[in-house]
């Protein structure tokens, strides 16, 4: 049998998917006992205990300072900073790419527009939104929906003109307005599409929300990344990486099974 008709069962699957990362803590645990056997007090590559140390102290430990659990400072202010950026730019994107793709005279007025923001680099003008407005939470939002949503207008408005126009001529025969044509429906066909377009500007979401909060901010999972790499201070930069990716990682499963629970008919198309 070739190679590309075998599929592996659930449990193959699964460790097939583990190897790759086993592989990668292997290679980092034998490097750092190396390194920790010439140097003990090596900061490059830090053992599990001394991340085990780290994650203790910042997550379960108050800060004597401030008194807060920094650990859990930091990810309620970037959630809440994603949270909110990415609220506006879906939103954005499913006005601005509905009109799009049903109205050819809002497409003709406003797609040259979306075309033209999607091109321009987001970490360019992060200047630009400092200035404008102020070095607090605004910018930062600012930055992560200049930086999505225009991608996720034009997917938005792309899958509105993908809908078989046998439909839109049908509820047309049938009476329906122009409103009663984007409720019922394009909204309906549109929303698991969107969805996935924020699932796949999570990633960027991110990096966005990173670089703000490494320039301009007193709390975040960013600026405490940014903060503690003068000291080289990798016991806490790994676990904040780590962290970070298993906060996208449920995020994004979160949303495909929102979107598998709420709309199964378009998951069940292969999507």
């Amino acid at each position: 049998m070739r190679l590309i008709n075998r599929h592996p069962g659930r449990a193959p699957a699964l460790m097939l998917g583990l190897i790759p990362f086993l592989l990668i803590v292997l290679v980092y645990s034998m490097a750092s006992q190396e390194r920790l056997a010439n140097n003990p007090n090596d900061k490059l590559l830090p053992g599990l205990e001394q991340m085990t140390d780290a994650v203790n102290r910042m997550a379960f430990q108050e800060d004597r300072r401030s008194g807060d659990y920094l650990m859990w400072q930091d990810t309620t202010a970037s959630l809440q900073r994603l949270g909110i950026g990415m609220g506006i730019a879906a939103s954005l994107a499913l006005v601005v790419g509905l009109l799009n793709g049903i109205l050819p005279m809002a497409r003709a007025g406003l797609a040259p527009l979306v075309s033209a923001l999607s091109m321009v680099p987001p970490l360019a003008i992060l200047p630009i939104l400092f200035i404008v407005f102020g070095l607090g939470e605004l910018s930062k939002v600012m930055l992560i929906v200049i930086g999505t949503a225009p991608i996720m207008m034009r997917d938005v408005a792309q899958r509105v003109r993908e809908l078989p126009q046998e439909q839109l001529i049908k509820i047309q025969t049938l009476g329906a307005n122009t409103w009663q044509v984007i409720t019922r429906m394009a909204l309906p066909q549109v929303l698991p599409r969107l969805i996935d377009a924020v699932r796949l500007s999570l990633g960027p979401a991110w990096l966005f929300l990173i670089a703000a909060e490494a320039i301009a901010s007193t709390e975040g999972l960013g600026y405490r990344i940014f903060l503690v790499r003068r000291y080289l201070a990798m016991d806490v930069i790994i676990p904040y990486v780590i962290w970070i990716t298993i906060l996208a990682i449920v995020i994004d499963q979160c949303l495909r099974f929102a979107n598998r629970r709420l709309f199964p008919w378009y998951n069940a198309g292969g999507h």
